[in-house]
């Protein structure tokens, strides 16, 4: 699984968890996923983490659970196809976003939107 890096802030616009889910297109769409956080900073987060104690979420209740604007310090989510660990989204400390994907394509994809994106 590769990856890359890229700052969470570009200018005043911060990078959301919800936008990379977005972003993910439909390689995202279908995957279910496991929410942690090293500190729950919204109501929110409790019911990520309540829900993916269990068999996980799929994307669309992901995404309504971080949007309208949610920013994370130290979250990491895990998207799975099947039981196959396919997506890594980890957000550190609200300043940058690690992300591991099996799917070059995925990477590509990111760097074409957030200049600077650096191979880890």
């Amino acid at each position: 699984m590769n990856g890359i890096t890229f700052p969470a802030w570009h200018g005043k616009h911060y990078v959301t968890l919800a936008e990379l889910l977005v972003r993910l297109g439909s390689f995202g769409l279908d995957l279910t996923w496991r929410v942690e956080f090293d500190e729950i900073v919204d109501p929110r987060c409790v019911e990520m983490e309540r829900r993916s104690a269990n068999d996980g979420m799929d994307t669309l209740t992901l995404l309504s659970l971080t949007s309208p604007f949610l920013q994370l310090i130290d979250a990491e989510a895990r998207g799975f196809a099947g039981d196959k660990l396919v997506v890594i989204l980890i957000e550190a400390d609200s300043s940058l976003w690690e992300v591991r994907a099996v799917d070059e394509r995925v990477l590509s994809e990111l760097r074409r939107h957030y200049p600077g994106a650096e191979d880890l």
